[in-house]
């Protein structure tokens, strides 16, 4: 039966006790842990691509998103205050809906973690590129900056008709993206070292990401003309609604907080103020420097020879739509924020801004890195997968092998796909995985209302209807074709359960670990639900 593999929450937080993480981490570093994972993408990266698809009106898309995002962290604040482990929603279905759909969604979180990452490091190096290109007047090739030309020879190949466009990306575009490809491989090393010496790199990336994004409020509010908020939404609402749908990639943060649960010291108390507090400080900034933005250059959409609006995941298209528009336009940029300033005079600040972006995004691989690490440690540790991946280095007490292969896998994404594609990506997986959380939530409160809550979700059942309803909105808001790669990775994700996981299932052959003094006490078995089957 779909639900017949359900892991009790006692089992689950006995498991977590027999081989646990170090607990290191506390409210402050949590609240720095999700700003470095939220500020950044957003801001840096996703401000270009969502001004592409709603011009002016992404003001909205921001608050939408935000929204959704708010009403989904109530219900994460309770479940990770309560259930206090690694594995975010993972965990959280498993202990509910059973382990299919557990299952699901921790394949689903691949997509939000490790593609997420790839994401943000081909964020990174638009500026890395840009600082190059300003600070030592070095111009990198196209050919490893980008992977405009190899995406559009992929089109070609699979029966797509030649046209100008790509004509156009195969001349200007690349094969590979080098520095992104670098500072993926690099964070993965950081995150091998230690999850603690992480977080203080970290903190240290935060304070430079704010105080860039104060300094650029500072100068571009001021400069803002109301001329440019018109028109406010050139494609209409569905294309505001699609760009909520991918700017809801830039919240995604206080969910890699979540991970860090059992890294956490008094998780009762530091977990929900590191999701909320994390989210609050980086809404604010994200409707400041929006308006900074759209008010000091303007922020209309380029659109292709038949006068349609470009999706920005079409790399192809907008590399072609750039290269012959006739005027700069903040959507063409890499670099949105320093851009930005430069355009309105303030070169060296520009600069410099850049410069920060370039130090803080890989804070942004970071913690999505480490959110993806961490599920499959737990993963694992169930026998979902292979028991090598939850295997603990003896001197770094990280689980290193599995930060290294997912460090390969962002890093390939990262060299050979560009940001708008790998956003939406994301955010199928993610936005499936935030229903399953509310979903959870209030159906634990009617199987087990007795359980200690640290934090209760207030008005629970209007908040969780809420955050599911928010979540099928901007899914089904994303484009067909990235709908369509979820499915085909749900699919995947179904061949793999039921050719390895659903066999060597700790749960399923009847195993969990309990809470006793005696070390060597052998795991005890799961008793089956009624009408329920272990099979």
């Amino acid at each position: 039966m779909i639900f017949g593999r359900v892991k009790p929450l006692d089992a689950i937080l006995a498991t977590a006790e027999k081989k646990s993480l170090h607990r290191s981490l506390g409210a402050f570093q949590l609240t720095m842990l999700g700003v470095g994972a939220i500020i950044g993408t957003g801001i840096f990266v996703l401000t270009a691509e969502a001004a592409q698809k709603a011009g002016p009106g992404m003001l909205r898309s921001f608050i939408i998103a935000g929204l959704v995002c708010a009403v989904a962290a109530l219900c994460y604040a309770e479940m990770a205050s309560m259930v206090p482990v690694s594995g975010s929603a993972y965990t959280y279905s498993y202990a509910v809906m059973g382990e299919l759909l557990a299952w699901m969604v921790g394949w689903a979180l691949v997509l939000e973690y490790a593609v997420a990452a790839g994401a943000v490091s081909v964020g990174w190096s638009g500026y890395f590129v840009g600082l190059l290109r300003e600070y030592l007047g070095i111009a990198l090739p196209q050919e490893l900056v980008n992977a405009n030309a190899l995406i559009a020879h992929i089109k070609l190949a699979f029966g797509a008709a030649p046209s100008t466009e790509l004509a156009t990306a195969i001349d200007v575009g690349g094969y590979i993206n080098l520095p992104a490809f670098i500072i993926a491989l690099l964070v993965t090393w950081l995150l091998v070292i230690g999850t603690r010496e992480s977080a203080m790199v970290n903190a240290v990336l935060v304070v430079v990401k704010i105080t860039a994004l104060t300094v650029f409020c500072v100068l571009a509010l001021p400069v803002m003309n109301s001329a440019n908020f018109e028109p406010f939404a050139p494609l209409g609402f569905g294309g505001i609604s699609a760009a909520a749908a991918s700017i809801f990639f830039a919240y995604v943060g206080f969910d890699a907080v979540s991970t860090a649960a059992e890294e956490t010291k008094n998780p009762q108390r530091n977990m929900p103020i590191g999701l909320i507090g994390s989210l609050a400080i980086c809404t604010v900034f994200y409707l400041l420097v929006a308006s900074g933005v759209i008010g000091s250059v303007g922020a209309q959409p380029v659109y292709d020879a038949a006068g349609k609006g470009i999706s920005p995941g079409d790399a192809t298209a907008m590399a072609a739509a750039c290269a012959t528009a006739a005027g700069e336009a903040v959507v063409c940029s890499k670099e949105a924020l320093a851009w930005t300033l430069r355009e309105i005079g303030w070169q060296q600040i520009g600069n410099l801004v850049g410069l920060a972006a370039g130090l803080a995004l890989p804070s942004v691989v970071l913690m999505m890195m480490f959110g993806q690490t961490r599920i499959f440690f737990v993963m694992s540790r169930d026998g979902l997968l292979p028991e090598a991946l939850s295997r603990i280095h003896p001197k770094y007490h990280t689980p290193h092998l599995v930060t290294i292969i997912t460090g390969i896998v962002v890093a390939v994404f990262a060299a050979l796909f560009p940001v708008g594609a790998l956003a939406d990506i994301s955010n199928s997986g993610t936005l499936f995985a935030f229903a399953m959380v509310a979903i959870a939530v209030m159906v634990l409160r009617k199987t087990d209302p007795g359980r200690v809550r640290p934090f209760r979700t207030p008005a629970v059942m209007l908040v969780a209807p809420l955050a599911i309803l928010g979540c099928l909105y901007l899914f089904f808001s994303l484009s067909g074709y990235t709908l369509s790669l979820f499915a085909g990775w749900a699919v995947a994700g179904l061949f793999v359960y039921f050719l390895y996981s659903r066999h060597h299932s700790h749960v399923g052959l009847g195993m969990v670990h309990v809470h006793e003094e005696d070390p060597d006490t052998p795991p005890q078995p799961v008793p089956p639900m009624p009408g329920a089957s272990l099979d």
